[in-house]
């Protein structure tokens, strides 16, 4: 059993931050790997950032050098910390689980019920 709550979503203007969250229960957040992917309406999801057991990180050319991914493995906790908010990263973020690090969603096995981010110019 694998369950992964988001949280932390909300609205800020162009140039803010935001925190999201990702609590995990179960056993994948110690082994597995871990990632943010987002959803804007009518637009297909598209991989944010991942991260690995060993803290290997990707990052899409959009976010690079603004959000940063990482984890917290006492507290089974996933976060992507955002800076420079621009209107084009409003979306439903999603947190997933699976067992190899891209971009390919078909690999991710387990998914959060997304929280959402707007960015408002």
């Amino acid at each position: 059993q694998v369950q992964l709550v988001e949280s932390g979503g909300g609205s800020v203007q162009a140039g803010g931050s935001l925190r999201l969250s990702c609590a995990t229960s179960g056993y994948t957040s110690s082994s597995y790997c871990m990632g943010w992917f987002r959803q804007a309406p009518g637009k297909k999801r598209e991989g944010v950032a991942t991260i690995d057991s060993d803290g290997n990180t990707k990052y899409a050319d959009s976010v690079k050098g603004r959000f940063t991914v990482s984890k917290d493995n006492g507290k089974n906790t996933l976060y992507l910390q955002m800076h420079s908010l621009k209107p084009e990263d409003t979306a439903m973020y999603y947190c997933a689980a699976g067992p190899e690090l891209t971009f390919r969603l078909e690999k991710w096995e387990y998914w959060g019920q997304g929280t959402q981010v707007t960015v408002s110019s």
